[in-house]
């Protein structure tokens, strides 16, 4: 079996919110990309219902909150607050049963302190979510009053069950999706689909669908839509999204061993072009998306085939990739970098890309203490801030002891575990831990994290320890290089501001440590460093020579 690529493929994704991501992970295997938003977060004309909620909440009139998505929590809290205490609204959640319907929420909760009391495990859909509960609560969940946070549109399936299990059904909203406000590219997109422009589609959510084909209706392109997509690869995330595209009369090739984004668009671009090739040999749309030569597959409860979750080739190097492949891209990726954080940054795109995870982190030894320097989620307020000891949790243990660790489940329970409040992925399940090398010393971390259990095999904690011999060296020279760039700079401010203390002493007759003084309360009330201080008094002192020299030679 090759090595996962889509060869040039054109891929289309309705993906909004992490339309970069997207679009990198399909170029990284080898795809044309176009990313179109297909759906932006809008507020709801009135929080009425949210409110409501949040004062029954408080009067002890639930028994069960159900979660859909981390943002609808955070929503919903913010919303609230306008109204009523937040630390009250959350001491109120605490007491009271919580359901998350998957790992986002689960997470948001977890920050918040809140215990989670049913889950549902993927691929997170709401009859999962249903099951759970049922497990959970048995007999009791008739009596039951529930509230469920919505997210973007109702689920009326999701809201029916419950009306008929539960003894109280409420809904929250508290945001809607809409279409883009620009809908231009979207309607490009119905183009393209119909005119044959695209190979494959990924659908993340069902709420793309529903916009896609409400843009091609109002085009008068429903049916040329629908043609455009029998005839091209589509794939969908999960269940949900699966039973949308059914809906319109569209029949997805395949879901994902796990629905998330990574494995998404790995196993997208696995089977691809198989797909893609046997549809138009055949020059019909009813084509059966897996054969003996493919992967094999189950059906998921949609009825759609599901790649089987022992993918051989997720992230491309389980399968036969080859030695000299595998090193030449590592190191096209680190010989294109040009500085510290490029590098880093460079390293946590492939190694997310190689192991798929929810965080990924990269600590470097600076003075006997591992600082955190680059990160897979945005953290700029931690990325060059955020330090630990060595030895001081899992990460810590890591860089002293100089081996990797992997922690399938419950790694809050590892001795070793430590929680940095202000680190939002701190509450995670699995861990796999590695540390880099370069001439037998340690000169970092990369730490893998991931929110739900996750089964780390032989070949995946290999790989990354591989990646830390691998990178080991460059970290070290690019560190340096970037140490010697601050000393350079550090010598050229020193000559500034000296040669700026002798100005001030030959034309204000001050004594060193007083031109030094007045260049330091300049400073800080102007608020610009010394060394445009220092520029600054240089310059007016290079342009009274010049004037002089003109003066005199007229």
């Amino acid at each position: 079996m090759t090595h996962a690529s889509f060869d040039g493929l054109r891929v289309l994704s309705l993906e909004s919110r992490r339309a970069k991501e997207v679009a990198k992970l399909i170029r990284t295997y080898g795809g044309e990309p176009f990313v179109v938003p297909a759906m932006r977060e809008a507020p709801l004309e009135s929080n009425k219902q949210a409110l409501e909620f949040a004062d029954g909440l408080l009067q002890g009139k639930f028994d069960l909150v159900v979660f859909l998505t981390g943002l609808g929590l955070r929503a919903l809290l913010d919303i609230a607050q306008t109204k009523y205490n937040r630390e009250e609204l959350v001491e109120a959640l605490r007491s009271v049963k919580i359901g998350a319907r998957g790992p986002k929420p689960a997470a948001a909760l977890r920050e918040l302190k809140i215990p989670v009391t049913v889950t549902a495990p993927e691929p997170n859909t709401w009859r999962e979510m249903m099951h759970g509960m049922e497990a959970e609560f048995g007999d009791k969940l008739g009596e039951m009053r529930v509230a469920v946070q919505e997210y973007g549109a109702s689920n009326p399936e999701f809201l029916s069950e419950l009306t008929v299990k539960c003894g109280e059904v409420t809904k929250v909203p508290v945001y809607q999706w809409t279409l883009p406000e620009d809908v231009g590219p979207l309607r490009e997109s119905v183009l393209g689909i119909a005119n044959g422009s695209v190979d494959v589609v990924l659908f993340m959510t069902a709420v793309q669908v529903i916009h896609l084909f409400q843009v091609a209706e109002e085009m008068g392109m429903r049916e040329e839509l629908r043609a455009g997509l029998i005839s091209m690869v589509v794939v969908s995330i999960g269940p949900t999204t699966s039973e949308e595209l059914t809906h319109y009369g569209i029949t997805p090739d395949f879901e994902p061993s796990h629905p998330k984004m990574g494995f998404l668009v790995n196993e997208a671009a696995q089977y691809s072009g198989k797909i893609l090739e046997r549809k138009r040999s055949a020059g019909s749309a009813i084509v059966t998306p897996h054969k003996s030569d493919d992967k094999p597959a189950e059906k998921s409860k949609s009825g759609v085939r599901r790649v089987a979750v022992s993918t051989p080739t997720m992230a491309g190097f389980r399968d036969g990739l080859t030695s000299i492949d595998f090193l030449h891209e590592v190191s096209s990726r680190l010989a294109s970098a040009d500085s510290f954080h490029v590098v880093l940054g460079s390293i946590v795109d492939f190694v997310t890309t190689v192991i798929p995870c929810d965080s990924c982190f990269i600590y470097v030894m600076e003075h006997e203490k591992l600082v955190l320097r680059a990160s897979k989620n945005p953290h700029a307020d931690l990325v060059d801030h955020l330090g630990m000891s060595l030895g001081q949790g899992i990460t810590g243990w890591v860089a002293e002891h100089r081996e990797p660790v992997a922690i399938a489940s419950g790694a809050s329970n590892d001795p070793r575990f430590i929680m940095f409040r202000n680190l939002p992925e701190d509450h995670f399940e699995a861990i796999l831990c590695t540390p880099i090398l370069c001439a037998s010393k340690v000169v970092g971390v990369i730490t893998l994290q991931h929110q739900m259990s996750y089964q780390h095999t032989a070949n995946e904690i290999r790989l990354l320890s591989m990646l830390g011999f691998l990178v080991g060296a460059e970290i070290e020279r690019t560190r340096l290089e970037t140490e010697n760039l601050q000393l350079a700079g550090r010598l050229e401010t020193r000559k500034a501001v000296d040669r700026a203390k002798g100005i001030l002493q030959r034309d204000l007759g001050m004594s060193e440590d007083e031109a030094y003084r007045t260049m330091q309360r300049e400073s800080r009330q102007r608020r610009i460093s010394m060394r445009e201080i220092a520029d600054a008094i240089v310059l007016g002192d290079d342009l009274k020579k010049a004037q002089a020299a003109d003066g005199a030679r007229a």
